[in-house]
């Protein structure tokens, strides 16, 4: 490549598919019946182009049939184009079908070797990583029994562990985060972290923008084969959510044989929200440790972020979130009250809603927060980028993103402890 900080070149790239309407399956039916198998040429790309710097985390978002995966798959070599170019340098993984290769009758062992070989790795690279690999798969056990015997889980883990141990340039991932049990994913989030500090080029295609939002520096929304927009993950995501939403009530409307409502031009507060609208935040207030609406806190002292909601449609297993963003953009914290083990509940009266929190840990700066209501695993009711503001201060020069409780104790009998 002519640039030497680029990993992935996409240019003027276009991709069709043959979509048979009615095609004969046997050979029969493929002689006495030739003028049927018509077809429509279908574009999934159109003329994309996009260029994806070294050490970038990128995640591609879309609806289902915009032509996501499909990107992924060129990017690999899976498929060609029909026109334009792509080029990718280095060492590429892909995390696209996971276990692509492994044979049944094999063991786990040596379906390691065969697996890693298609990643380009040779004999004595796979060997000084096979430990590696066998302890993050967390698989000793049964690591040379055929893996006809593996449950599903156990296939897919030891198929990842494969992919992310192989020292990639480019790691291209497909939907596929939620392998195994909810601590082995902590452990595939904390990996695919590490991956991206050592430099590692990362394009992610999932319909979880939470996801995208902890791992990725940059989204790109494609839409019918085209981008409809680039930028950081909390610039694009309340755009594409607004228009799932859009599209979302237009389905809505047709099946019930109306007309769709045409949308008003919103406000610049009204583009930083978006949901269904069954219930909706009107009002968040900061409180300092006395209970007063203060958003100016020192660090370490106690606050308290309160929000009033109204309800017009009762939302069935009721989700409210946070996340406290840095002006830069860093994710310092989320959560959210299914995370935090809250019962489940519904909501169908308005209500307030105050997040506690005893110790405020972010060092001095400015923050954004985050506020959120979802129906069930994810159904956006309201999300609020940006509903308030917390300023930090302090007098330490500690230096990060966020206090770490900590006490220092020497072992020398001339010291004292210090805290």
């Amino acid at each position: 490549m002519s640039n030497e900080s680029g990993a992935i070149s996409v240019k003027n790239v276009t991709k069709q598919f043959k979509v048979f309407l009615d095609k004969g399956t046997s050979l029969k039916e493929k002689v006495l019946f030739r003028k049927r198998n018509r077809y429509e040429n279908r574009v999934v790309l159109n003329d994309i182009s996009l260029e994806i710097k070294k050490g970038e985390a990128v995640g591609l978002v879309g609806h289902n049939g915009c032509g996501k995966s499909t990107l992924l798959k060129l990017m690999t070599r899976i498929l060609y184009p029909d026109q334009g170019t792509i080029e990718v340098t280095g060492r590429v993984s892909s995390l696209l079908e996971l276990g692509a290769g492994f044979h049944p009758d094999m063991s786990g062992r040596e379906n390691i070797y065969t697996n890693a070989s298609i990643f380009g790795l040779t004999k004595k690279e796979i060997d000084a990583r096979l430990d590696d690999i066998i302890a993050f798969s967390e698989l000793e056990d049964f690591i040379d029994n055929p893996v006809r015997t593996y449950s599903s889980g156990m296939y897919m883990r030891l198929a990842f562990s494969v992919a992310i141990n192989v020292d990639a340039d480019v790691l291209l991932v497909d939907e596929i985060l939620a392998v195994g049990d909810a601590n082995f994913q902590a452990k595939c989030f904390a990996k695919m972290q590490e991956i991206k500090a050592r430099g590692t080029t990362i394009v992610i295609v999932s319909h979880s923008l939470s996801q995208i939002e902890q791992i990725c520096d940059r989204s790109i929304w494609i839409h019918d084969g085209k981008i409809e927009m680039d930028g950081i993950p909390r610039d694009v995501h309340p755009a594409y959510m607004d228009f799932m939403g859009k599209l979302r009530k237009a389905q809505l409307a047709k099946e019930r044989g109306e007309e769709p409502e045409e949308e008003e031009e919103k406000t610049e507060e009204e583009k930083k929200r978006w949901g269904n609208g069954d219930a909706r935040i009107t009002r968040v207030a900061v409180l300092d440790d006395s209970g007063k609406e203060n958003n100016v806190i020192r660090v370490g002292d106690p606050c308290s972020i309160k929000l009033d909601y109204e309800v017009s449609s009762k939302v069935t297993d009721a989700v409210f979130g946070i996340g406290i963003f840095r002006a830069d953009g860093l994710n310092i914290y989320g959560s959210n009250t299914r995370i935090d083990g809250c019962r489940v509940y519904d909501i169908e009266k308005g209500g307030s809603l105050t997040i506690k929190i005893p110790s405020t840990a972010m060092l001095s700066g400015r923050y954004t927060v985050d506020l959120a209501i979802e129906s069930g695993h994810g159904l956006p009711v309201d999300y609020w980028k940006g509903a308030c503001e917390i300023e930090t201060y302090s007098n330490n020069g500690d230096v990060g993103a966020c206090r770490i409780a900590h006490e220092w104790h020497f072992t020398d009998p001339g010291l004292s402890d210090i805290r």
